[in-house]
């Protein structure tokens, strides 16, 4: 699960890896074509740098997905924390920690722990390690919980070896180790550090090819390459790299001027500026990011009949272009089709079916919205919406475009600004959610099966907020869960799909791919969001030939 953010003239998935994007620039005179690559990997460094820059849009928060994990605070983690499985550049999962992870019946999965890795501060990894962990992810109210659902035990069943039992065949659950909810913390460190741990000034608990060094608050955090890490075939290519972070237009400054050696963008938009620059490379890949309206438990939102109008009338090629530059699509679904690992022409031919999810409204959708309005007002349904946003631009961009939707089929629409600083604690502040009807945000996943996405529509699940509720969304939840075969769990999920949008428990909006820009001859990181899971950072260094 995550908890922050990012269709369809053409479909983003993991196998169009060698495509590429032909694009029209946004800004004065730029009506010419561009060509930005579509891949899940940039090429190979030759080398490794003593020292990398890198930039974010925000500051990380805690590094510690127990208890939040922005987007920010994953980009750094990838590289210091290590799962138990590892998502890959192409979104495919491999063994991590977990040197192989086996079924040997339908609710019993057992994983077996490398004997040859340690932490950071040289001690053993050990299963008893590995049990406090997920013990941890699976706590009541932890960021990860959410994905131990089904499970109903976990022991160390040998030397090296965990078993987890859950109550059903639960066909996600793997996948969910190669994200934050499959880290490997070291308990004396986690204990050491108490309620600080995750926060400046705290060592970090973890195994990977980098280890936290100097933490300036409100300014930089550098990682510094491992003096000893366990797997030399994967050891991190250069010494450091420090991060720094900025709003987006001060990213677009800094990268033009050379003063970083890279950054995974927080919006597409901020990539047409740079499109042409001999001393940059714009890269896309795949990914499941998606832009969309939350819907909290107060007002005009909790109604599916406004939820359904508002997508009706949403200008979505409009806000593509506004926001983000043409370098998105207008989204159908809720999750991006990064997430499309298995069955990938089902799920593209499922998302074409989906209904009330127009690029541009027709009159025929603005009069099916404003009867839905009518009547979802005849039954004494509130009319005034509120919508909260920040202050960065994507989202004024995004509020502006619901805004006039609204304003178009018979609702009261109003946006209230919340600071950035405050505006991920809308996951986890009810408070703070019940100030608004919906919230714009992106949200991803860290699997490649959309089920890890839809199971959010459960009756239990922790974000559905609006407090959507269908006996038979949770039992079909339940047998997609314990389909193991492809085909059928496709079909299931393509069902909650359909379900889904047709209550609109969420609003899509835009689906946007990774963005990742480089400087002169730098490369080697992955192109694909496998930047939020994958040590990305232990493969960037010099291209062949740089600097000579």
């Amino acid at each position: 699960m995550r908890t922050t953010t990012r269709q369809r003239r053409r479909a983003w998935t993991a196998g169009a890896l060698a495509s590429t994007l032909l694009l029209g620039a946004c800004g004065p005179g730029a009506n010419t074509e561009v060509q930005v690559p579509f891949s899940a990997t940039t090429g190979a460094a030759a080398k490794g740098k003593d020292g990398l820059t890198w930039l974010l849009a925000e500051e990380p928060s805690v590094l510690d997905p127990d208890i939040d994990a922005s987007t920010a605070d994953d980009t750094v983690l990838a590289n210091v924390c290590e799962r138990l499985m590892q998502i890959q550049p192409d979104l495919s999962l491999a063994p991590g920690l977990a040197t192989s992870a086996k079924w040997t019946d339908d609710t019993h999965l057992v994983l077996t722990i490398t004997e040859d890795a340690h932490f950071h501060d040289g001690t053993p990894i050990t299963a008893d390690d590995v049990l406090y962990s997920l013990k941890r992810h699976a706590a009541e109210g932890a960021g990860e919980s959410d994905e131990y659902g089904n499970v109903v035990g976990m022991t160390v069943s040998g030397d090296h070896e965990v078993t987890i039992e859950t109550s059903q065949p639960d066909a996600i659950l793997l996948q969910a180790l190669g994200g934050d909810g499959g880290i490997v913390w070291n308990r004396a460190v986690i204990e050491e550090h108490g309620d600080q741990y995750g926060l400046p000034g705290t060592s970090d608990a973890c195994s990977g090819p980098y280890e936290v060094g100097a933490w300036k608050a409100g300014t930089s955090l550098t990682l510094t390459k491992a003096d000893d890490y366990w797997n030399p075939e994967r050891a991190a290519l250069s010494d450091t790299i420090t991060f720094r972070w900025a709003e987006d237009s001060a990213v677009v400054n800094s990268l033009r001027a050379g003063e970083a050696d890279g950054s995974y963008l927080d919006a597409a938009s901020s990539a047409v500026p740079l499109l042409g620059n001999d001393d940059l490379t714009v890269t896309q890949g795949p990914a499941t990011n998606a832009w969309v309206l939350i819907p909290t438990a107060r007002g005009a939102g909790t109604d599916p009949r406004v939820r359904r109008a508002l997508s009706l009338a949403l200008e979505r090629d409009g806000i593509n272009t506004s926001a983000f530059g043409g370098l998105a699509q207008p989204g159908r679904a809720p999750v991006g089709s990064g997430a499309w690992g298995f069955e990938t022409d089902v799920f593209a031919a499922a998302a074409e079916q989906l209904r009330e999810v127009p690029a541009t409204p027709t009159d025929t959708d603005l009069e099916a919205a404003r009867d839905l309005v009518e009547e979802a007002k005849s039954d004494g349904a509130p009319t005034d919406l509120i919508i909260a946003s920040s202050a960065d631009v994507t989202r004024n961009v995004i509020a502006n475009g619901v805004l006039s939707a609204a304003e178009s089929i018979g609702l009261e629409p109003t946006v209230r600004t919340v600071p950035a600083s405050q505006y991920g604690d809308f996951y986890g502040d009810e408070d703070l959610r019940d100030e608004a009807d919906l919230w714009i945000d992106e949200y991803y996943i860290s699997k490649t099966d959309p089920l890890g996405f839809y199971k959010n529509g459960g009756s239990g699940a922790t974000v559905n907020y609006a407090g959507f509720a269908d006996p038979a969304y949770d039992d079909l939840v339940a047998r997609a869960q314990g389909a193991t075969d492809d085909t059928e769990r496709s079909r299931l999920t393509i069902d909650l799909q359909r379900r889904w949008n047709e209550a609109m428990v969420w609003i899509p909006v835009v689906e946007s791919p990774s963005t990742l820009v480089t400087g002169a001859g730098v490369t080697g990181a992955p192109a694909s969001a496998a930047f939020l899971y994958y040590p990305w950072a232990a493969d960037l260094g010099a291209a062949e030939g740089a600097g000579e």
